[in-house]
């Protein structure tokens, strides 16, 4: 892990053990699961809900060609940029991975993915494009409080209703099935890994340290040719698309379009950045407190 010291805690980890890895985007998490994997063993197992769609490698900091070769990698980039992707659907696909011969290390800045791993969910059924598109269709005509003042007590006193994504996803769920995402979720199953059978590790630095890092890392994005990936997705991009919500592609693309300058893109992008990492470190707080913490800014 370049420059930074790997704690004797995480060296000592059994070779055998499910390796879990959170934390805030640009902490350096992708670096320690190559590290545990090229000196220990295993398979690292995305758990980054915009790392699994395939039209943006470089502005969702997805591993490198040269990274993949060093260790092997799953769900990344296997799913069309147009597609909806749930939770659900990645607990499915992690299964194979979990059940197998290697020792699975699974990294990522999604909290919903490992607390579906690791304390259950259910398997709600897919939802249909008619009413993604009807959701999507009174969300931008009334308003995502439209969409809240429908949903059930229950619901609405335990979801974000600040967040469109999940206030959307709870009421598609009720209009599909008939049934509040939070009756759903009492019927949840048991996790497909118990947190006490993993080494789970959460990435927790100080403010300014990530603020620098993604600054540095959006500059190296432009470097490596992020412009190039957006211009690729150029005729087809919709901030509304599932891969549209890949942090700078929106900056890009409007950078492309004229309306901003290079360096006021790399901006917005920055504090778009900062501000997720902000949410993510948060949700980590709150939901994650019986994982080991590791600050790499003190290494």
């Amino acid at each position: 892990m370049t420059n930074l010291q790997i704690p004797q805690w995480i060296a000592d980890i059994p070779p055998h053990q499910p390796v879990l890895i959170a934390g805030p985007t640009a902490s350096g998490k992708s670096a320690l699961a190559l590290h545990i994997a090229q000196s220990q063993g295993g398979v690292i197992i995305n758990a980054d809900a915009l790392q699994v769609y395939s039209n943006w490698r470089i502005l969702t900091a997805r591993p490198t060609q040269k990274e993949e070769s060093r260790a092997v990698h799953a769900l990344y980039g296997h799913v069309d940029g147009q597609t909806h992707y749930s939770v659900g659907q990645w607990l499915r696909d992690i299964i194979p991975f979990i059940t197998g011969d290697m020792r699975p290390i699974i990294v990522g800045g999604t909290g919903l993915y490992f607390s579906a791993l690791t304390r259950g969910l259910v398997d709600i059924p897919a939802i249909p494009s008619d009413i993604q598109n009807l959701c999507e269709k009174r969300w931008k005509t009334e308003g995502i409080s439209a969409l809240a003042e429908e949903l059930d007590d229950a619901t609405r006193a335990r979801i974000d209703l600040q967040n469109p994504m999940r206030v959307m996803r709870a009421w598609q769920v009720w209009r599909h099935t008939g049934k509040s995402l939070i009756d759903w979720q009492n019927e949840t199953p048991p996790p497909l890994l118990e947190l006490k059978t993993c080494s789970a590790i959460v990435f927790s630095t100080s403010t300014d340290w990530l603020n620098a890092r993604i600054a540095q890392r959006f500059d190296q994005m432009v470097e490596c040719g992020a412009l190039d990936e957006a211009r690729e997705n150029f005729d087809n991009f919709s901030r509304s698309s599932p891969s549209g919500k890949a942090i700078g592609a929106a900056e890009l693309i409007s950078h492309l379009q004229g309306t901003l300058t290079l360096q006021e893109a790399i901006e917005q992008a920055n504090i778009a950045t900062r501000q997720y990492a902000k949410r993510q470190r948060t949700w980590f707080r709150s939901n994650m407190q019986k994982w080991q913490i590791f600050d790499p800014s003190l290494s």
